[in-house]
């Protein structure tokens, strides 16, 4: 079965202001699966982001191709759906409004089926409560569920997140990664998860990308073979110590 989602040894060059460029990431090439979890950890610099933005056609590789199920993404598409590290969200606007956002900014208009669809996700996200809130009125956990329940309106194939907890406290940081995993098992997508944090990705993922610093390379690609569905439980499992370990090493040693 071929892959749904390939990097085809893709390089990326950033022009800079003086005239010369940075090599943000040479040569990386990994497939992720429909339906697959994939977490990308590495340190600061390494072209994580950079990732993330050629896959969601916001950027075209200087060498190689992005591949969503045999084509090659040009442009941005409907079907990959981002959730950024600040959920931005238009802090006029009630939760239900901001989760309709992109309809309305896209089409102008906001149907009767479009309402219903947006309050089942708002549901699915645990914020039946809170549709008419305003920003101001949630937590920062609370309005991360609302940049994802807007990433998940348009139903997108492939989910990209990019350190979308980073700005939450630990605690709050835990509990939206259990969270995450509860929709994702409820309404599966692909996922391309951007992470600094080594056990959030060992949590989450089928498979780890280990990044080396810049210009990025995969050092490894680690399949965490961890029972699903995970817990807190799974945190104290001797083999996730031992994926802990193995991905800390990589980056400590690179």
């Amino acid at each position: 079965m071929n892959p749904f989602v390939s990097f085809n040894n893709v390089s990326h060059r950033y022009a800079l202001a003086n005239g010369s460029a940075m090599q943000a990431l040479t040569d990386v090439s990994f497939t992720i699966d429909r339906h697959e979890f994939v977490a990308v950890v590495g340190p600061s610099g390494c072209g994580k982001s950079t990732l993330l933005r050629l896959l969601s056609g916001l950027l075209k590789p200087s060498e190689g191709q992005v591949e969503v199920f045999n084509q090659t993404i040009t442009q941005p598409r409907d079907d990959i759906g981002i959730v950024f590290q600040k959920p931005t969200l238009l802090p006029w606007k009630t939760v239900l409004d901001n989760v309709l956002f992109p309809l309305h900014h896209k089409y102008g208009k906001v149907t009767d089926k479009d309402r219903k669809f947006a309050q089942q996700i708002i549901n699915t996200v645990g914020l039946q409560d809170f549709m008419e809130r305003l920003p101001d009125q949630l937590s920062g956990g609370m309005q991360q569920r609302v940049g994802i329940a807007r990433a998940l309106l348009l139903n997108p194939d492939i989910l990209i997140m990019d350190e979308p907890f980073s700005a939450l406290d630990a605690l709050t940081r835990e509990q939206m990664g259990f969270e995450l995993l509860r929709i994702w098992e409820e309404k599966p997508k692909t996922v391309l998860f951007i992470t600094h944090s080594i056990s959030e990705a060992v949590l989450l993922a089928d498979k780890v990308l280990v990044m080396s610093a810049r210009p990025g390379c995969v050092l490894e690609q680690i399949a965490i073979d961890l029972p699903r569905s995970r817990s807190l439980d799974t945190m104290q499992l001797p083999a996730f110590s031992d994926y802990t370990r193995r991905i800390r090493a990589h980056i400590y040693q690179g």
